[in-house]
């Protein structure tokens, strides 16, 4: 995609995780990285990774901890890297009994719209990591004071900055949000 970007006579673009890649955007489109301080402080808490010996350990508490949060009406957004890791999700959670919204990068029509309701309460919503970039997740009545959106990560990325996309999906614009990722030796 990098030489079609290049027959524009302008370019130019915005994320949030453009300044670790700076080096890349430098030497691929020689654009620089101009750092803009957010509009709101960040107040988006990352708690310590949750390591387990093996998958089904780290499966089991990703259910358990989507549903202790799903009973409290916390939002809930899984991440995975892989689409077969958010259909195993999606099986663990529907064997609980427990609604959510699965999203693949391939449903182009519904992706914006299940990303946007991902922060009503009680919301549960699986995505592969690329799934509804792009998208501001507004939270619900009431959300906020339960936390904001939670952000589960079931594996890290091999690329730190897809992992703070993802992240990036809660906490915005000063709202509260919390992270965490599971990850199985």
């Amino acid at each position: 995609f990098q030489r079609f970007f290049r027959l524009y006579d302008r370019l130019s673009g915005m994320t949030g995780t453009a300044s670790e890649a700076a080096d890349e955007f430098w030497r691929i489109y020689r654009l620089p990285v101009v750092r803009i301080p957010t509009h709101r402080p960040c107040v988006r808490e990352v708690r310590p990774d949750r390591v387990f010996a093996d998958a089904e350990s780290k499966w089991t508490a990703v259910a358990d901890g989507i549903a202790g949060l799903h009973a409290r009406g916390v939002p809930v957004l899984a991440g995975t890297r892989l689409i077969g890791s958010s259909e195993e999700l999606a099986r663990r959670l529907a064997a609980r009994g427990l609604e959510f919204r699965l999203l693949h990068a391939i449903h182009h029509r519904e992706e914006a719209q299940i990303v946007a309701e991902a922060g009503l309460p009680g919301r549960i919503t699986i995505a592969t990591n690329m799934a509804g970039r792009g998208t501001d997740i507004r939270l619900g009545d009431g959300v906020a004071g339960l936390g904001g959106l939670r952000v589960v990560a079931t594996e890290r990325h091999e690329s730190l900055r897809i992992d703070r996309q993802l992240f990036g999906r809660c906490a915005r614009q000063g709202d509260a949000g919390e992270v965490c990722v599971f990850v199985s030796m």
